[in-house]
């Protein structure tokens, strides 16, 4: 299982995402380009020493972590508002890569139709979306449970 973050628009959540990849074990794929300037420094409040144990890889734009993404043959699960399936109807397998968007867009249509299941979270109707860091951890929490990647842990 791992983590991708599609062109991240806040830092904070960024590097909040960074540090549940580190303690949870699993890769982080940073797909650029990013809202803001991507430095340590950007995320030392949010990941606070966990981001050197980050299994971190950067892809320089979203076709090319496609392409990687098709070379390893792993499927995409993207978590989006915009689905009718919901999480807790999915079965995961243990080497999805689970996608959170941007926080002020998600994604554009076009890698919400590359990707191969699109997942929502339940929630009140009159919201609007969960934060990017929560929604992930929300779904990861299933996900991890599905695939016995807990027993990994301590």
């Amino acid at each position: 299982m791992s983590l991708a973050l599609y062109q991240p628009d806040i830092p904070q959540n960024a590097g909040t995402l960074m540090r549940l990849g580190a303690c949870l074990d699993l890769k982080v794929h940073l797909i650029h380009p990013t809202g803001f300037l991507f430095t340590q420094k950007s995320f030392r409040r949010a990941g606070m020493d966990y981001l050197d144990q980050v299994d971190l890889r950067e892809h320089k734009s979203f076709e090319a972590f496609n392409e990687w993404r098709k070379a390893e043959d792993k499927r995409l699960v993207l978590l989006t508002t915009k689905s009718s399936i919901l999480h807790t109807e999915a079965a995961f397998e243990s080497d999805d890569i689970l996608m959170v968007g941007r926080e002020s867009a998600g994604v554009p249509d076009e890698v919400a139709e590359i990707s191969d299941l699109n997942l929502r979270i339940p929630m009140r109707q009159d919201t609007r979306s969960i934060n990017v860091a929560i929604a992930a951890s929300l779904v990861l929490s299933d996900a991890l449970r599905q695939t016995n990647h807990w027993a990994n842990l301590s």
